[in-house]
């Protein structure tokens, strides 16, 4: 696979995730009362929005800034981490919500892939 090619697949992906991110993010600030009722229904406390939120905006900026490899790192993890437990929280709760999480753990497969096809070029 070309250079090039590797690069439009990364870039893709990445800012399609920070898209979702970036969306999601604001939202918990914007509609913070019906994403509380929503992580009260999945039994998740309310208190999880604001940080959640400012964690995906952090994380959006670690991985496109690159200011540190272990911050980056950190954003893919966490981001992973949080698509695995909404699926499962989406899965489990039978609210058929839970098809999000598994395009956002796709396209941030495909980034963390592709990101590391490119620093080891």
């Amino acid at each position: 696979m070309s250079q090039r090619t590797v690069k439009i697949i990364y870039y893709t992906a990445t800012s399609l995730l920070s898209a979702l991110m970036l969306s999601s993010g604001v939202s918990y600030f914007l509609n913070h009362a019906a994403v509380a009722e929503s992580f009260s229904t999945l039994g998740y406390p309310a208190h999880l929005v604001y940080p959640l939120a400012i964690a995906k905006l952090l994380g959006i900026v670690a991985i496109w800034t690159k200011l540190s490899n272990t911050l980056k790192e950190w954003a893919y993890a966490g981001f992973f981490f949080d698509f695995l437990i909404a699926f499962a929280a989406h899965f489990y709760a039978g609210d058929g919500e839970f098809v999000g999480a598994l395009v956002a753990m796709l396209l941030l497969l495909v980034s963390y892939r592709f990101e590391k096809s490119l620093t080891a070029a």
